[in-house]
């Protein structure tokens, strides 16, 4: 008997296409899959600052949203769960280096920049509430979308401030604000979370367990970022060398974040605490490296992918109405707040104009870092499914929009980026 012809065919087709194909990618590993998604972030991100004198960052975001379901979907949003941990890690590190770039003294000596920095969120917050409801959206969903547009990425502001070296009024003042503005998203989130499964009888009472709720948080976590701040500058005393000091600074950020997490408090509270004790007790001493080291510059260049996987235009369509009215009346807010104070906080009209557009950039941390997974519908009960899609939809354009704004305040209207604009000549 002769042996049966093998089906050339079916083995064809049971074989695993090439790596190099769009196939052989969506069923490479995912650990392979990011890191071949990292390279071509890397190459990304160098070509459009060299070609188009773009932040770096761009570059790596758009390389996530090619990666993602928005494009080539090589990889799913789902992806990223099990990422998640490292995710938080990068915006932990970036949070940690942020607080202890921030002078409170400034704060005190300078009363108007206090009010400046508060005026201006809620102000933002507040436009984007009463534009949204009255076209039509829930009072709920629209006093949520209000509360996240009052902040501004910490991201994306320490990103562009490592890599145009700015110096000066405006760029003080913006990590400051950027600052504060997180730390009001998300006691506006924690409270907005326990209103929304109130019943409407009982909101006199929610509303009363809401603001206890928000002051056990606020105050739990200042206290978590005086102690780890205190241990950190305790502990550095005994270590030396600059590698270990950022090993020491990553296992701190790690310790305190952990710790806020599992008692309910904010992670990004307690960090920024954190980092600012440490630099109030050790002064000059805290050697803070970007991103604390080449480890921690790996992990904000895939936050900066994460960042992009999550983009969306799903029902751009439909959701236009809504998504230009958050990004103008969070501009419109934030100018106003900014204008207004800023003879009396000490701002010239050009650097109020700098400041302003460079705050465009808006955050989803306060929402990302109290949830277990990178997806908002969970953690957000009760939104209108419309209104959540145009506030991802605008957090999407703000991300590719605000750096590009924000580079050319800080670099043309406030003239605080010499050695940027040295560079590249």
């Amino acid at each position: 008997m002769t042996a049966p012809l093998p089906d050339i065919g079916a083995s064809a087709a049971s074989a695993p296409a090439a790596l190099w194909t769009l196939d052989g990618l969506r069923g490479a590993d995912p650990v392979l899959g990011f890191a071949i998604v990292l390279l071509v972030a890397l190459v990304l991100g160098e070509a459009v600052h060299r070609r188009l004198h773009l932040p770096r960052m761009l570059g790596h975001m758009i390389t996530g949203a090619l990666a993602s379901p928005l494009a080539f979907r090589l990889l799913e949003r789902t992806d990223l769960d099990p990422w998640k941990p490292l995710i938080d890690l990068a915006i932990g590190v970036l949070v940690f280096e942020l607080g202890s770039r921030i002078r409170p003294r400034w704060l005190v000596d300078n009363p108007w920049l206090a009010l400046t920095c508060i005026f201006e969120g809620a102000f933002a917050g507040i436009c984007v509430t009463v534009v949204l409801h009255a076209m039509g959206a829930p009072l709920v969903s629209a006093v949520l979308a209000g509360a996240v547009a009052m902040s501004t990425s910490p991201v994306i502001t320490l990103g562009l401030v490592h890599e145009l070296r700015s110096r000066g009024q405006v760029t003080e003042r913006l990590l400051i604000t950027t600052a504060i503005n997180c730390v009001l998203t998300m006691v506006a989130v924690k409270a907005w979370r326990v209103l929304a499964a109130a019943d409407a009888p009982s909101w006199s009472d929610e509303l009363l367990t809401a603001a206890v709720s928000a002051f056990v948080v606020v105050a739990g976590s200042f206290l978590l970022g005086i102690a780890a701040g205190w241990l950190l500058s305790k502990l550095s005393s005994a270590i030396r060398g600059d590698s270990a000091a950022s090993v020491l600074q990553i296992a701190v950020v790690i310790l305190a974040a952990m710790l806020a997490a599992q008692w309910g408090l904010s992670p990004l509270l307690a960090l920024l605490i954190a980092g600012m004790t440490a630099r109030q007790r050790m002064g000059h001493q805290l050697r803070v490296e970007p991103h604390l080291g080449s480890a921690g510059a790996a992990l904000t260049v895939l936050l900066f992918i994460s960042l992009g996987m999550l983009f969306t235009l799903d029902g751009v369509v439909m959701a236009w109405p809504w998504v230009l009215a958050i990004i103008a009346a969070r501009l419109v807010g934030k100018g106003f707040a900014v204008a207004v104070l800023a003879k009396s906080s000490g701002l010239s009209p050009r650097q109020a104009g700098a400041l302003t557009l460079a705050l465009q950039p808006m955050s989803s941390l306060a929402v990302l870092l109290t949830a277990d997974t990178l997806g908002w519908t969970g953690e957000l009960p009760g939104i209108d499914p419309q209104l959540l899609q145009a506030l991802l939809i605008a957090t999407t354009l703000l991300h590719l929009v605000g750096p590009v704004l924000a580079q050319w305040a800080l670099k043309s209207l406030a003239d605080e980026c010499p050695n940027a604009r040295v560079k590249e000549s």
